[in-house]
């Protein structure tokens, strides 16, 4: 089964330690407490948003490059393929999201 916290935690993680980074200086600059962000990172506690953007800031990086990353690892563990340009009407907002009424 796919989890979504596990596979964000992952990506955290790798963009902690390709920034060459401690758990304690993240957890220092987003403001968390070092045993939360852990078990964030270890896919063991849902970050809610507020918390995403605070690590994800901490980490210099914008939370959709973070989203996009999950959402890739998720995909490719489905199998499926997303597109890598914004469908058309989207960017601007004139296309309906999927399933909207």
């Amino acid at each position: 089964m796919i989890l979504f916290r596990q596979e964000l935690g992952d990506v955290l993680r790798d963009a902690r330690r390709s920034q060459g980074r401690t758990l304690r200086q993240v957890s220092s600059d987003a403001r968390v407490s070092l045993g939360y962000l852990s078990e964030i990172e270890r896919g063991q506690k849902e970050a809610s948003s507020e918390l995403l953007v605070s690590v994800t800031d901490a980490l210099g990086l914008p939370l959709s490059f973070v989203l996009r990353e999950v959402s890739d690892r998720i995909a490719v563990a489905e199998r499926v393929t997303i597109p890598d340009t914004v469908p058309e009407g989207l960017a601007d907002g004139t296309a309906p999201l999927v399933g909207a009424r």
